[in-house]
């Protein structure tokens, strides 16, 4: 497939995977990481059934099952009542429906999944320290350009630089992200430490006026996953900030005492403010595109940034192995198939947010209403579109 590499910004989740999925088609790839080191901080990501028909295909899926906690439900709460509104069934009905299971995983373990298999990969090139500030291209090449000056060419660069993409910032030019107004704070507790009334095989939703607790077992049920979040305006954005007990607990102080409890639980708590875009048509310049977080950074609503990044890679890889001679219509081609399904994801994500995740009063208890009345039968069929791989291209 001639000499050039395809060259792949970003190390992330999203970067290993576009890689994975790239090499699996017979081309060469050279990931370039900002960082001094390959690695992800965070703590609990959801995956969807999506997510296992991206894993399989990347041919990762062994490895990602064998770190995954596979979870029976998911439980919707009322943060400020303390009662169960309703669950979703993610047992056998819920794998026979889509093909894959539910599960939950720890940040740093995926990663690994992806980095191990590019590390074994004689056809991926992995650099890191590599600052990427920008893109040249030529007719023919495309160059990702280096804060060192240096230009590393290849026949298309795929920008996978994550919230802060440089290569989005020259690309569509639409400055900074837009911040949500919304604070997640995060801490992993040992399963001790968890109340026992509320160790759960489930991923937990608590929702609360203005806020909402999430949390799932990780690491073959050796730790609980908290990741909470509320409404508190904060004036700049910040990832992975250490913040007191004091901070974390300001909002959530009228919630439900059985809710309250899970957050006294916590420890070592940092805070990231939420951002995200409006979705963009523009994803795609000659021979750069842009992929994951760098494409359609979405709030955390419904689980899907990790999953909607390696559906990217996926769809990337299957439009580049069958157009190898035109680069540029390969990349216009999965630009065409992505960008309204990650659009629908964006928007609804910060629907969920506002309708399901934080309202109150009566808009709280139309919600309640509006989701008792539901079966788990009406829930796949509301989650179909997402869940049912329809936004994979059907492998080579």
């Amino acid at each position: 497939m001639g000499n050039d590499p395809i060259v792949v910004a970003g190390g992330g989740i999203g970067g290993l995977a576009t890689a994975l999925g790239l090499s699996r088609q017979g081309f060469s790839v050279v990931v370039l990481e900002r960082a001094e080191t390959l690695g992800e901080i965070g703590a609990g990501i959801q995956l969807g059934p999506n997510a296992f028909h991206a894993f399989d295909w990347l041919g990762v899926g062994d490895a990602a099952r064998g770190m995954a906690v596979y979870i029976d439900q998911l439980r919707l709460m009322d943060a400020m009542g303390g009662e169960e509104i309703t669950h979703i069934d993610l047992t056998e009905p819920f794998r026979q429906r889509f093909g894959n299971p539910y599960a939950v995983v720890h940040r740093g373990d995926l990663h690994g999944v992806f980095l191990r298999a590019c590390e074994a990969d004689p056809r991926v090139t992995l650099r890191t320290g590599c600052a990427v500030s920008g893109y040249e291209q030529d007719g023919t090449r495309a160059a990702a350009v280096l804060a060192s000056g240096e230009r590393v060419w290849g026949r298309v660069l795929i920008g996978a630089d994550g919230l802060r993409s440089r290569v989005r910032g020259q690309l569509v030019g639409d400055g900074g992200p837009r911040v949500s107004g919304h604070t997640t704070y995060r801490s992993v507790i040992p399963l001790e430490q968890m109340p026992e009334d509320l160790r759960w095989n489930a991923a937990t939703l608590w929702a609360g006026a203005k806020c909402h607790l999430v949390h799932y077992p990780l690491q073959g049920w050796k730790v609980f996953n908290l990741a909470i979040t509320c409404h508190n305006d904060p004036a700049e954005a910040v990832a992975g900030k250490p913040v007191t007990h004091e901070e974390v607990m300001a909002g959530f102080r009228d919630i439900h005492p059985r809710a309250q409890a899970i957050i006294r639980h916590g420890r070592d708590w940092k805070s990231w403010v939420i951002c995200d875009r409006d979705p963009v048509e523009r994803w795609v310049e000659g021979r750069v595109a842009l992929l994951g977080d760098a494409a359609h950074p979405m709030l955390q609503y419904f689980a899907q940034g990790a999953c909607m990044a390696l559906e990217d890679a996926v769809c990337l890889s299957h439009e580049m192995a069958a157009r190898p001679d035109d680069p540029e219509a390969a990349l216009e081609a999965y630009r065409s198939q992505r960008v309204l399904r990650t659009a629908r994801v964006q928007l609804q994500s910060r629907a969920l947010g506002e309708h399901i995740y934080h309202p109150s009063g009566a808009h709280a208890l139309l919600r309640n209403q509006i989701m008792r009345s539901k079966s788990s039968a009406d829930f796949y069929e509301d989650l179909a579109w997402l869940y049912g791989g329809t936004g994979l291209a059907a492998p080579a």
